[in-house]
């Protein structure tokens, strides 16, 4: 994990910053596929920072079954964030 985070601090943060937005949208994936109580606080926060964070691909993909909706238009955005961190931080470790 050092190494991941290791060289310009501006660079640990935004792979930092990736890394949360990605982990709350695979944390929504995970409650909504498993059926989580949406009542319980953490599961109403986690549901609304990852509609924050997907606003841009909610309704990208529109196939019937709920559960792979869910995963679509909320894994498409965990994926792009860390890819584009990734990019994004090396080029200012250069």
């Amino acid at each position: 994990m050092a190494r991941r985070y290791g060289g310009n601090p501006a660079a640990a943060l935004i792979l930092i910053a990736a890394d949360i937005a990605a982990l709350i949208l695979v944390l929504w994936i995970l409650f909504f596929v498993f059926d989580a109580n949406r009542a319980n606080d953490l599961v109403d926060w986690v549901h609304h920072a990852a509609n924050w964070l997907a606003t841009w691909s909610r309704d990208l993909f529109t196939p019937d079954n709920a559960k792979w909706r869910t995963v679509l238009n909320y894994g498409l955005p965990a994926v792009v964030y860390l890819a584009v961190a990734q990019a994004f931080a090396g080029r200012v470790n250069r």
